[in-house]
């Protein structure tokens, strides 16, 4: 064999030693993921087994795991014991959270990203103090203002409007579209003032096409935030009909006794909105993440 033919049989068994190598680690990789997947969802996946199970096989360790005797049952009680004046009705729970959740995130969505809007891209004196009082507020608990925020709006109790207006306006909501605006570049909005565009045809034009992956980030976080409000309507409510869910299987939890199957429905059908929200904006979600990462 010649030294030629031999230098070349070598480099293949070293291209095929790397391939194995890299195959291996990728394996690795989604090995990992996979269980780190797994892992997470255990929960999830447990409250929707459990669900459909009788309430004697739903806390059963691992084995509550095992999809048996599997039916609908705990839904249909669910809507046997919601369907009367006194008790409520379940569409009525999931109609308010879903009015509240809407007006929040919609309006949310319009007033934070055109005061980040303001703050990132406009010139105007008390800006960098307006920021700071952003940015102080980003850490200030709800817990702090609950009750002065009680006798504010105590005069519109047992309506929607309490339980969406004072969480349109969020610190947060704005910082994270002020971080994501000021990364953009400015020569866009330049070009566009050169050719005569003005502040609101500039924010909608070019900046909210550019922002996909801020507004499902917001939409997402917005709507898991008011999706699960406690404690301001546990505050402000006490009418079945304007009652959310959240509040409801709260109460339905201290009902005696224990029903653990109708439990895990009632806490699925809490979780599912969620679950669609997050899958209906996570490619957007994503690339918001891995911008951030190399950004930072």
């Amino acid at each position: 064999m010649s030294t030629a033919a031999l230098a070349l049989t070598q480099t293949d068994i070293e291209r095929n030693r790397r391939k194995r190598r890299a195959a291996m680690k990728t394996a690795g990789h989604y090995l990992f993921l996979a269980v780190f997947t797994l892992v997470y969802s255990s929960p999830i996946i447990y409250l929707i087994v459990g669900s459909l199970k009788p309430t004697a096989e739903v806390l059963n360790g691992f084995g509550g795991f095992l999809p048996t005797h599997a039916s609908l049952g705990n839904y249909k009680h669910l809507f046997d014991v919601f369907n009367d004046p006194a008790v409520g009705y379940l569409w009525q729970f999931y109609l308010t959270s879903i009015i509240v959740s809407f007006a929040i995130v919609f309006g949310g969505l319009i007033v934070n990203s055109m005061a980040a809007y303001a703050l990132a891209r406009l010139r105007w004196r008390g800006r960098n103090a307006f920021l700071m009082v952003v940015i102080l507020l980003t850490i200030l608990p709800f817990e702090a203002i609950a009750v002065p925020l009680f006798y504010l709006m105590r005069g519109y109790r047992n309506t929607y409007m309490v339980q969406y207006l004072p969480f349109i306006g969020s610190a947060f909501s704005i910082y994270l579209f002020y971080t994501f605006f000021i990364s953009l570049p400015g020569e866009i909005q330049e070009s566009a003032r050169v050719d005569g565009a003005g502040p609101w045809r500039i924010f909608a034009a070019i900046i909210v096409p550019m922002s996909k992956p801020v507004y499902a980030s917001v939409t997402i976080l917005t709507f898991l935030s008011s999706w699960s409000s406690f404690l301001f309507p546990l505050m402000m409510v006490d009418e079945k009909d304007r009652i959310p869910l959240p509040i409801e299987i709260m109460m339905f939890w201290h009902q005696p006794p224990t029903d653990w199957g109708p439990i895990f429905a009632f806490g699925v059908l809490l979780v599912a909105p969620v679950l669609a929200v997050f899958l209906a904006f996570q490619r957007w979600f994503i690339q918001s993440v891995a911008g951030s990462a190399v950004k930072g």
